[in-house]
């Protein structure tokens, strides 16, 4: 309930590879929030949300808000993962560093999650639903 109404989200999931890059923007009409997500263990996937992905959704949808959205985040202080990290002399990236990037792209705001914990995770729900709210408003 968001403004005492209900809501319903429809989320889709779109593939990343190279080979989608013409198929995807075909699923961007009518979005009204997006949700760029980025691995905080996966630095890779951090750069991609710069070079790649606001780049695709402000092009094909320039007025659409979106969300910056750090996933994995139990994995942030997980021994394993910062150690294959540092193997790659890479390390797991901040909430600071994250939120920087969001100013920086002038996401909305920058929410954290973990999917096996759930930690965070209805406040990434809650953040699209408010929103999309005051959308309905203006």
């Amino acid at each position: 309930m968001i403004g005492g109404e209900p809501y319903t989200l429809g989320l889709f999931d779109t593939a990343g590879q190279e080979d989608y890059d013409r198929l995807r923007p075909l699923s961007y009409p009518q979005t009204d929030v997006f949700l760029v997500c980025f691995s905080v263990v996966s630095p890779s996937s951090f750069e991609n949300v710069r070079e790649k992905w606001v780049p695709e959704i402000t092009h094909h949808c320039p007025r659409t808000p979106y969300l910056l959205v750090g996933t994995q985040v139990d994995l942030r202080d997980d021994s394993n993962t910062l150690e294959k990290l540092a193997k790659n002399k890479q390390r797991a990236l901040t909430y600071e560093g994250a939120e920087k990037l969001a100013r920086d792209l002038k996401a909305v705001k920058y929410v954290e999650c973990s999917a096996l914990t759930q930690k965070g995770l209805k406040n990434v729900f809650d953040e699209a639903s408010w929103l999309l709210w005051i959308q309905t408003q203006t």
